[in-house]
Formats: structure tokens, sequence, C-alpha cells
């Protein structure tokens, strides 16, 4: 089998790295590589002429060109659900710290470390009651995105004796089949965040969702809501949110997304991009987009790809070679390619295919070398975006 060049971008846990064998050349160097592993740092499919594909250790894609890498044939995978305890680990202790006004009290608490020692305890009491909360038991929590975090969030409201609320324009069956039953599913958005008195936005970065959070979004919530941002940051636009905080209409802003305008604002606490920063978060993404890449590179097998549909197959023994063809979704395409094999009196052991809309992805196996006479046949059809042989020892 081939030997893969894998650029590493960024820091990506070694738990993660390790999991690759000798099949595989890893370096922060690599110029022309066949697979690239990041996390936050920019990355420009032209850029690279023999990329296959590009895994990222993480849930969003947004620092990926996405839609170029769908032109070209390139795989683009992600790390839904790997960071997802972390987030939520973080966001209810945010909740916590704003609603029992912690942050305060901790501020204060260090205030009097000038105070002589039998003054502290009489100053505390006297004090404290100016730093009075409360609880989140029986609020109404909408969560808006029901992903692995969502849900996983929604799913920790009902625990902690919330009422919660849920809303995703498009529903993920695997994730609603995780929720619990005690969360109400939404129709619209208006009634998931009519009455609620946190809203928590769990939603991925894409044309339909920049700026979602605006005046019209704020106008459907509640008078004096808590709104909630661990999501991304272009999701929501600040200076609606600022604006609503000043009337009065929302009570606080909680983000991972400090900017020069909420730092200094009395109804915002933020937290420096936290989200995903665990060890145990950082391990699980990088193992999980190592497995994805190696899983692509070595065998064309799709799992988690934000562009490309989810397709699996492991070659019988008798296999030599494996043909991928990715193509445009237009009917007609199996039949094409099956006539093709037909045309060069070559058997087809086996031939899975799948399609997400936009992508068909085929997986052809057979158990003799596949001519570059075949491929070139099967690459002049104007709906293949490209082919690639895979040969097996």
């Amino acid at each position: 089998m081939s030997t893969f060049r894998i650029k590493k971008q960024n820091v990506i846990a070694e738990e993660g790295l390790r999991l690759f064998n000798d099949a595989f050349e890893v370096s922060a160097d690599e110029q022309d590589p066949h697979g690239i592993l990041v996390r936050s740092s920019p990355v420009d499919v032209d850029d690279y002429p023999s990329l296959y594909a590009v895994a990222r250790a993480g849930a969003g894609v947004n620092n990926i060109n996405v839609a170029r890498a769908t032109e070209k044939g390139i795989c683009v995978f992600n790390t839904p659900g790997a960071n997802a305890n972390a987030v939520v680990d973080l966001i209810f202790p945010m909740v916590g710290v704003w609603k029992r006004n912690i942050y305060k009290g901790l501020r204060f608490c260090e205030s009097l470390a000038d105070l002589e020692p039998e003054d502290v305890g009489p100053v505390v009491e006297k004090r404290k009651a100016a730093f009075k909360g409360e609880e989140i038991g029986g609020k109404t929590l909408a969560v808006v995105g029901l992903g692995q975090i969502g849900m996983r969030l929604a799913n920790g409201g009902i625990q902690r004796r919330m009422i919660v609320k849920g809303y995703d324009p498009s529903p993920a069956v695997e994730n609603i089949h995780q929720l619990s039953p005690d969360v109400k599913i939404c129709r619209s958005l208006k009634d998931a965040v009519g009455d609620a008195d946190l809203v928590s936005i769990h939603l991925p970065l894409n044309d339909r969702t920049r700026e979602l959070v605006n005046a019209e979004f704020i106008s459907k919530m509640k008078k004096g809501a808590i709104l909630i941002n661990y999501s991304r940051e272009q999701i929501v636009d600040e200076e609606a949110v600022i604006e609503a905080l000043d009337r009065g209409d929302l009570e606080a802003y909680l983000t991972d997304f400090p900017t020069s305008r909420n730092v200094g604002h009395d109804k915002v606490l933020t937290t420096p991009h936290l989200g995903a920063s665990t060890s145990e978060s950082e391990e699980n993404c990088a193992c999980m987009a190592v497995k994805e890449l190696s899983a692509y590179l070595k065998y064309g097998n799709v799992v988690h790809s934000v562009n490309f549909p989810n397709i699996e197959s492991t070659p019988a023994d008798a296999v030599h070679s494996r043909l991928i063809v990715i193509n445009r979704d237009v009917p007609g395409m199996i039949a094409f390619i099956s006539n093709v094999f037909g045309n060069h009196s070559l058997n087809i052991a086996s031939y899975l295919n799948r399609s997400n809309g936009t992508v068909g992805y085929n997986i052809i196996d057979v158990e003799s070398a596949i001519y570059p006479e075949l491929v070139k046949e099967i690459e002049q059809n104007e709906d293949v975006i490209r082919t690639r042989i895979i040969r097996f020892s």
C-alpha cells in the first residue's frame, strides 16, 4: 500500500497522532500533502495539488473553503460530538456564575485581603446580601440547534430541573433520538424562544446562520432573557445584542467570543474561546480526526464528512484494486460506470454507491488490476469530479 503524506496544522494531541501507522508520514512542514489535520488555522484547498481530504479536529469547518473542496473532489471531515461534553461543561457553570453573582462575589472577597483578620467575618455578613442570586431550577431553557452539543445541553437542563425547549431547522434523527423525552421539540423558532428565560445557540456557521441572532431574533425573545452563544461568534449580530442589553431587553449575554465591544460591558460575561479547551476534548477530537483521515486515505471510506455522503466498505480478501468515483449527483452514473467496466471485460466484485443530493460517491472493488484506459474513459464523463485507485497488497 502507498505511503500517505499528512500535513499537521496547529497543535494536534499526541494521542491522536499515535494512531497513524507506518503507512503515514506526518509533518507540519509538508508542502504537498494527501491529507491535512487542522484545528483553527485557515485551509485553502487550492494550495495543495495532491490533496484528497481535510480533517478538522473540531465541529466547525468555517476555516476551510468547503464549497471549493467539493468542486475538486476533496473530502472534508469534522468531529461532531468529540468536544460536546467540554462545551456543555462550561455553559452550565457560566450560567451559574451569572445567576448567582459569583464573579461579583469573588471580586468582593478579593477586596477583603487588606482588612484586619477580625473584620473579615463581620464585613462578609453585612455585605453578602448584595450578591443574592437565583437558581436555574424551574427556569425555561431554549436550545436552538440540537446537534451533539445542543442535545447534551438540553438533557443537562432536564437533569437540573429546568423546563427545556428545543428547536432545530434541520434535525439529525440520531441526535433527536438521544434527547430526553422531557425536552419539548418546537416546530418554530418563535415557539422555542418566546417564553424562555435562557436561550442558548448551537448552530453551525453558514450563509443561513450568519448574524441569525439579530434585532428580529431578539424581538421574538422574552424581555429580560439571557442569551448564550458558545457556538460561533459570527452567528450573533453583536451590535443588536449590545443595543438590546442597553435597553434592558436582554438581562445578559454569555459568550465564548470576547471582542472590543463586549469585554467592558457590565451585562456581558465572556470566556476566552474555552469551549473545547480541555485535554479530554482535544484528545477526542484528534483521535476521531485521525481515524477519519486514515480510513479515507487507506480505503476510501467516508465517516463524518460535511460535503460527501457517509459510506463504508471493507474489501474482501480477494480484492486487488478499489476504484473511487466521485461525481455530481445526476441520474445514470451507476449504469455508466458499470458499462465502462463491462466494455473492458472487467468483473465487478462489489459496487457500493451513496449520495447526499449534491455528490455521488462510488466504491467499486475488483479482483484484478484496474487499467488507466478504463479510468480515463470514466473521467471523460463531464459529471465525474474525481477518481482514485486504491491498490491492496
